[in-house]
């Protein structure tokens, strides 16, 4: 049996085409459950008219997490072991046949605990949508490159058996893994990055996780710098805070790699800038050094190569380095981010 919960706040404007997605599937689910998360708009009118089940949450305060331990916490207790959940965001559409392959998945690989999915961006939103949909296509391409290998399985879309949750609740109860709510919550609702940390419990619990790339669906990209930088400063320090959370473990190596390299990133990235800015002001001018033009040279085939998924007007447009304004805009985005959670500053959803 498989059952999708969809979390939703005020989701009136994407939620009938992200439920149609579901009707549509090859594998059609069993159950379709809307979770109300405190909407003061038409998403429950609307989901109940396109055949949903609705769920409205009590009192909730801890968002996207929040809302699904309350539905968790009432399912799993009546649910198989080996039936099925998939977790959905309801901004995004699956791919016709993502259930039938991600249950294929899970059927072949006994300790595979989730199968996420790979995501393109959603149309529209000028340039710094474009900009977003060349990031999800790169991303597309190294998971692919991976056969699947992936360091989290977000949360546009994952499926899970029901053993698998009920694991993770009991190991928080008897302090194996993080407390998440305090009541043994499948989602830790402290973090920042729910997702993020999930992947880390199964990971320590001994499962694999996986994005295949026959999993495939389309997410919303945001519509404005500003929603952009408050999205991936969250991603970000999320991911930085789960780190610290695990600590230094052999799940965590490659995190703590990823984040050194990120930071390596920040600095690199500072002082090819500051170079040229000193140059400027100093009045000694620009010259060709050849550590930098090598610099750039890495940078330029690195932009087209990776963006080939996408076409080849966009492999000749990448070579423009005109993405050097999200590549700026995101290390600026993981500075703000290592600062906030260097001195703690209030975390904000």
């Amino acid at each position: 049996m498989v059952t999708v919960l969809v979390p939703a706040h005020n989701e009136a404007a994407g939620i009938a085409e992200t439920l149609r997605s579901l009707r549509s599937q090859s594998y059609r689910p069993d159950r379709v459950i809307v979770i109300a998360d405190n909407c003061t708009d038409l998403t429950e009118d609307i989901a109940l008219a396109e055949g949903a089940e609705i769920m409205r949450t009590t009192g909730n305060q801890d968002k996207k997490a929040g809302a699904l331990n309350f539905a968790l916490d009432r399912m799993l207790p009546d649910t198989a072991p080996e039936d099925l959940i998939l977790v959905q965001d309801a901004d995004s559409q699956l791919a016709h046949d993502f259930i039938e392959r991600a249950v294929s998945h899970l059927r072949a690989d006994d300790l595979l605990g989730a199968v996420g999915g790979i995501f393109q961006g959603a149309p529209g939103s000028g340039f710094v949508g474009h900009l977003q949909r060349n990031e999800y296509a790169r991303y597309a391409r190294d998971v692919k490159r991976l056969h699947g290998k992936c360091l989290v399985v977000t949360g546009t879309a994952a499926l899970f058996r029901a053993r698998t949750l009920v694991d993770v609740m009991s190991s928080r109860l008897a302090g194996s893994l993080p407390p998440g709510n305090g009541r043994g919550g499948v989602y830790d609702t402290s973090v920042l990055t729910e997702d993020n940390e999930l992947s880390f419990a199964l990971l320590t619990l001994g499962y694999r996780i996986k994005s295949p790339a026959d999993c495939t669906l389309v997410t919303e990209v945001m519509p404005s710098w500003r929603e952009l930088w408050a999205q991936r400063l969250r991603w970000k320090r999320g991911a930085v805070e789960n780190c610290v959370q695990y600590g230094w473990t052999a799940v965590t190596r490659p995190y703590w790699g990823r984040q050194a390299l990120s930071m390596s990133g920040v600095l690199i990235t500072a002082l090819y800038f500051g170079t040229i800015a000193f140059a400027l002001a100093t009045g000694n001018g620009l010259h060709v050094h050849p550590f930098w033009l090598a610099v750039t040279g890495v940078f330029v085939i690195e932009r087209v190569v990776t963006v080939r998924y996408r076409g080849w007007k966009y492999m000749l447009a990448a070579a423009t380095m005109y993405e050097m304004v999200i590549d700026l805009f995101l290390q600026a985005v993981h500075a703000k981010a290592y600062s906030d959670a260097l001195f703690k500053k209030k975390k904000v959803w």
